[in-house]
């Protein structure tokens, strides 16, 4: 069996492991390759118009923060990506116009992840009030089926979170490789030799989010495990 230290372990290398790796794919292929059509950014534009990619707009972002607004229809690049010529700087940049193109097809995962994001936040916080509330509403009240109600009301709260990053991988490798892969390699941005090492970036960008929703598994399995007891 597990020792607890062993247990907090194999939850840190978890949630940490996956964010390691990711950063360190993206940094090992961030060097400048003069040779390579043109910067994140100049891609991004260029396959805004050559896709007829109607209403998008591309910015550089304040962050080092890579993403697709959906609401703005704004592709927001890091200076490294809108300014790099790197494999990392080329693969972020389609990858994120993957995302642009998810949304004018209507692909619904992405319409329900976007649909789910404006309550994320405000779920968990109202989760952990009811979760909290519960056991003393049920010693004040004596009403049994308060109790379960409540604890019924608080654990779909506290799904919404998991269901959301439950979405968001299937989006994140449909906009990788389902979508930037193939606009890269028929485009010819990249070269042939090249593609083993987009495949790596694309799968770690995918992979941005995954540690966010192994903590909210885990977190819900918390809240389970409390309220069994």
């Amino acid at each position: 069996m597990l020792t607890i230290f062993g247990i907090l372990m194999l939850t840190v290398i978890i949630i940490f492991g996956p964010q390691i790796w990711v950063r360190y794919i993206l940094k090992r292929y961030n060097k400048q390759i003069e040779q390579l059509p043109g910067t994140g950014g100049e891609l991004a534009l260029h396959l805004v118009d050559t896709l007829g990619l109607s209403g998008i707009t591309v910015e550089v972002s304040d962050a080092e923060n890579n993403h697709y607004d959906p609401e703005n229809k704004v592709v927001s690049l890091s200076p490294d990506v809108y300014n790099g010529k790197s494999f990392t700087a080329i693969a972020i940049s389609a990858h994120e116009i993957g995302h642009a193109i998810q949304h004018l097809l209507k692909y619904k995962p992405l319409i329900l992840r976007w649909y789910f994001s404006r309550y994320v936040a405000r779920a968990e916080k109202i989760a952990s009030i009811i979760l909290l509330a519960f056991p003393f509403i049920v010693l004040v009240t004596r009403i049994p089926a308060a109790g379960i109600l409540m604890l019924v009301l608080g654990l779909t709260f506290l799904a919404l979170p998991v269901l959301f990053h439950l979405i968001t991988l299937p989006v994140e490798l449909d906009a990788s490789f389902k979508r930037a892969l193939p606009l890269l390699i028929q485009g010819k941005y990249i070269p042939e030799s090249a593609i083993p090492i987009v495949n790596k970036i694309l799968f770690a960008a995918a992979l941005t989010y995954l540690s966010a929703s192994l903590v909210s598994i885990l977190n819900f399995y918390r809240w389970v495990a409390i309220l069994k007891r």
